[in-house]
């Protein structure tokens, strides 16, 4: 049972007849017209167990987006329910307005509408709806949460797609396809052209140029080699889900800028025509796809990718070369998405990357905080000369880990969020220009 303001307001009333009846006569009469009006308005009130309740939702949504959820409601009983209904998804869901004006007569139905506007991405639930349902006093309602189960899975918002169409054109420059004043790099040999100013001099083919002359002049011909990167490569991206990946950069955590560098390489890489493994490890793989090409690829990434949260422990780096060999036994790039912010924490990283660049090509990719490098400049007080300092031994920690990386064999790309996607994706376009995929 609940009770609305106007119940209250008519106890407060009932003071005057207490103290006129004289005390404790005047306060049980007026206990038993307050009782009578509670007993009229529950029994006059609709049932809201009576109501029935069917969910319209749309299966998924992207971090960002907002879309309409329905809720279909039936009275099958014989009273008119009026009231308040609140439909009670969790509050990441933002869904507004979570409140709806009832009246329902008897055997009518209705359809009320909210729109859901998520602040997070994973799985946002709804449990159940709460019904109060007044009398026609409007004094007290009877009120009843039913359950209601619902879920939408929200994806990552994937903004990082904004630069796909720019990493594709340089990819097509790579493979030959737009004419372009430079070489078309890579290992695969595909064609012989005439010399341009800027070809670089090392892809002359000086036997096909002595065999060509011009018809003018009897002069040779210069004619070099072009090339296209090779396809079908192996592109293993592995993601941090470890306690580092929790922090927050940007008021974005690391693990969704991680989301956003992989899903913008799985883009282009399918589009060039490699294979793409995505995985998401810390102690456990917490997520895995293989075998996708193309759309399906970035599919079954992004729905993969949107419930998966950061798990508080540490990561187990030594697992990581066993989980490589079980993707492929011939060489790929290896992307390894994870802080690098100290020595310290990134020491079994350290120990383990000797095993990979043995056999495979090994990005490290890192997302950097622009508020550290911020606080460096700012010098303008005491405290601000100590911020500067501690955020200045920051970097310098992160240099030497991207040091020690590279003395490993492997590559460091760093960068901030935003900058994060864009720069990854340039280095696997460079690494394919120069033949090392």
């Amino acid at each position: 049972m609940a009770v609305s303001g106007w119940f209250v307001l008519l106890v407060a009333v009932g003071v005057v007849p207490v103290v006129l009846l004289d005390g404790v006569p005047g306060a049980v009469l007026w206990a038993g017209v307050l009782a009578a009006v509670i007993a009229v308005d529950l029994i006059l009130a609709g049932s809201p167990a009576a109501l029935e309740f069917a969910r319209d939702l749309p299966a998924r949504l992207r971090l960002g987006e907002s879309a309409a959820v329905r809720l279909a409601i039936a009275n099958p009983g014989r009273r008119t329910v009026r009231g308040v209904l609140r439909d009670a998804w969790e509050p990441s869901a933002g869904a507004r307005p979570n409140r709806h004006r009832l009246t329902l007569a008897a055997g009518d139905s209705t359809v009320v509408t909210s729109t859901l506007t998520p602040v997070r991405r994973g799985e946002r639930r709804a449990a159940h709806v709460t019904v109060r349902s007044f009398g026609p006093l409007r004094m007290v309602a009877r009120q009843r949460s039913i359950p209601v189960p619902g879920h939408v899975r929200v994806l990552p918002p994937f903004t990082s797609r904004k630069h796909l169409p720019s990493r594709l054109a340089k990819l097509r420059e790579l493979d030959g396809r737009t004419s372009v004043m430079v070489r078309g790099q890579g290992t695969e040999f595909d064609s012989l052209r005439e010399y341009v100013r800027g070809d670089d001099v090392r892809s002359l083919d000086w036997r096909a140029s002595a065999r060509r002359r011009d018809a003018a002049t009897g002069q040779m011909k210069l004619v070099v080699r072009t090339w296209r990167p090779e396809r079908d490569r192996r592109v293993i991206i592995v993601i941090d889900s470890s306690r580092i990946s929790a922090a927050r950069i940007a008021d974005e955590p690391r693990l969704d800028t991680a989301f956003e560098a992989a899903l913008l390489l799985a883009a282009l890489a399918t589009r060039a025509g490699d294979r793409v493994d995505v995985l998401v490890h810390d102690r456990v793989v917490r997520g895995r796809v293989q075998g996708a090409t193309g759309a399906d690829l970035l599919a079954r990434t992004v729905d993969m990718l949107a419930p998966i949260d950061p798990e508080l422990l540490e990561g187990d780096w030594h697992a990581i070369p066993e989980l490589v060999r079980g993707v492929t036994n011939q060489h790929a790039l290896v992307v390894l998405v994870t802080p690098i912010d100290t020595p310290g924490a990134s020491r079994p990283l350290l120990g383990m990357l000797p095993q990979l660049t043995r056999r495979h090509t090994v990005v490290v990719a890192a997302v950097t905080d622009p508020l550290v490098v911020a606080a460096t400049r700012d010098r303008t007080g005491s405290d601000d000369v100590y911020r500067a300092a501690s955020a200045e031994r920051a970097l310098l920690d992160v240099s030497r880990v991207a040091t020690a990386i590279g003395q490993t064999g492997a590559e460091v790309v760093t960068a901030p969020p935003a900058d994060l996607p864009p720069a990854l994706a340039d280095r696997y376009l460079a690494l394919k220009a120069a033949g090392r995929l």
